[in-house]
């Protein structure tokens, strides 16, 4: 935050599948919110908590999302737990999209929203669940080697407008604690890093996964991870919808929940899953800019949604 801020930084927070945020409503892209303010709200010991932090902002107010205006009218200028700038969240557009319709700015039905991935169709249904249009993967054919504890495994290269590598375990355990990155190479295959997911089978078209988020450390889900996997698991499978002209849906369990993937014979991928807003409140602006180590002057304030 910038240093003339003094009102209360108002937030909430919202999960999908138990990916959770901070989310920051700033229609106008008034706020100043440096990599170190971001990671401090989302620390979870001495702030709000978070596997990253969704920044609402008009896309005629953001520079990065101004050429998108025509298209979407908010902007979800996310940020990873650590501060650092993503360019798409699958789990995160879908609570996204949830706040809009909580703070009034949307009903339910399609909502797009500009992100640094593109322009991301959501559609918001009657039963509570939310499906976005996730765009088509692209698969790079470099792919790296991913080690965890001794063992290796080769992994899929899957990009869902952010990258990831996908690897198929024989257990979940196998993937370690995942609270630093796991190895991978050549590096030069991900220069910006990389989501590593860890797949296992758990029926036909349904598997389980873990990962480990760039930025983030393991997480509770991905979205975008569950359709890399998604896509991944088809293609091992030796299932490619553009090939049979008949859309493909696989289960994806992750630790918080279940996402519903399916990819359609022209490429396009859909997911589905819940999203919910749990709390609102406001932080104290001196807190933030006091800096790590004083969580006793946290000024936190929470109330239920």
């Amino acid at each position: 935050m910038t240093s003339t801020q003094t009102s209360p930084l108002r937030f909430l927070k919202g999960h999908g599948t138990e990916n959770d945020f901070v989310i920051v409503p700033d229609a106008e892209n008034a706020l100043d919110l440096p990599p170190a303010a971001v990671a401090r709200l989302c620390d979870r010991r001495a702030g709000i908590g978070g596997d990253g932090l969704l920044h609402v902002v008009r896309s005629a107010a953001h520079p990065e999302a101004r050429h998108l205006a025509d298209e979407a009218e908010w902007f979800m200028d996310y940020r990873n737990a650590d501060g650092s700038v993503a360019e798409m969240c699958g789990n995160g557009v879908r609570v996204f999209a949830r706040y809009l319709e909580h703070a009034g700015h949307v009903t339910a039905g399609e909502v797009p929203v500009a992100t640094r991935g593109g322009v991301k169709h959501v559609h918001l249904d009657k039963d509570g669940s939310v499906t976005v249009a996730m765009g088509r993967a692209v698969l790079p054919e470099a792919a790296a080697t991913i080690t965890v504890d001794g063992r290796s495994w080769p992994s899929r290269n899957v990009n869902m407008g952010n990258p990831h590598a996908v690897a198929f375990v024989e257990d979940l355990d196998h993937a370690g604690t995942l609270f630093t990155e796991p190895a991978y190479a050549p590096a030069s295959v991900y220069p910006d890093g990389v989501n590593i997911e860890f797949v296992v089978d758990r029926g036909p078209r349904h598997v389980a996964m873990r990962v480990h988020e760039r930025g983030a450390a393991e997480t509770r889900s991905c979205g975008t991870g569950a359709c890399a996997v998604a896509v991944a698991a088809a293609r091992r499978d030796g299932t490619d919808p553009a090939e049979s002209g008949t859309p493909v849906t696989y289960t994806v369990d992750v630790l918080g929940g279940t996402l519903v993937i399916t990819e359609h014979p022209d490429g396009r991928i859909d997911m589905t899953g819940p999203a919910v807003i749990v709390a609102e409140g406001t932080v104290d602006p001196a807190w933030l800019a006091a800096g790590p180590g004083n969580a006793a002057a946290a000024g936190i304030e929470t109330a239920n949604a």
